[in-house]
């Protein structure tokens, strides 16, 4: 890619596929922030991922919690974890990748201001047979304690709501500016700019 920043909508994507190419990305160089992680998917029944998770959260150490594994519970850093595991996070490449990562739920400024990607090699309705169930990221984190789900959804229909009205002005202006170009008369400028090779 090698843009500055790469700016990916999680929405619809696998998570572990959508990691790996993102993981592959950061130790190339490339800065990537993952935004919408609530709406990530996971192949796999709710029921089947609530069993996994709980099995996960249930490994601690025994004398002091606190010393790890550290399991979080927002999806964004969820999302992080499961990139940190594919990035050899441990040497100077690694830790200088994982810098080069940003996760958040919705969509923050200035990020909302920004082209967002999806990444088709990722995506559920492309790589998952029809019929088969999956798991929300949002939805499973709301039942490991996850508290945000509501403020987040406000924040998205507020930001919806500028973003449509945006997009409504900004196809008005294309419409002034396509009138505008049919009735000037161009000829003129036409004929010096070719002599320009334009």
């Amino acid at each position: 890619m090698f843009n500055k920043v790469v700016v990916v909508d999680c929405r619809g994507h696998l998570m572990g596929r959508m990691a790996s190419i993102i993981a592959k990305e950061l130790l190339a160089g490339q800065r990537v922030v993952a935004v919408r992680c609530e709406l990530l998917e996971i192949s796999g029944a709710i029921w089947r991922n609530k069993i996994k998770q709980a099995q996960f959260i249930k490994k601690r150490t025994a004398t002091n919690p606190k010393r790890g594994p550290i399991h979080f519970h927002s999806p964004a850093k969820m999302l992080w974890r499961v990139v940190r595991g594919m990035i050899p996070h441990k040497t100077q490449r690694g830790k200088e990748a994982m810098l080069r990562f940003k996760s958040f739920e919705g969509i923050p400024h200035p990020y909302d201001r920004m082209k967002r990607m999806v990444i088709p090699q990722a995506l559920r309705t492309l790589r998952l047979q029809v019929g088969r169930k999956y798991t929300v990221l949002g939805d499973l984190a709301q039942k490991f304690g996850w508290k945000h789900a509501e403020i987040i959804e406000t924040l998205e229909e507020k930001r919806k709501t500028k973003s449509a009205a945006y997009y409504e002005k900004k196809k008005e202006l294309a419409e002034l500016k396509k009138q505008a170009t049919e009735a000037a008369d161009l000829t003129k400028v036409n004929e010096t700019l070719a002599l320009y090779g334009y």
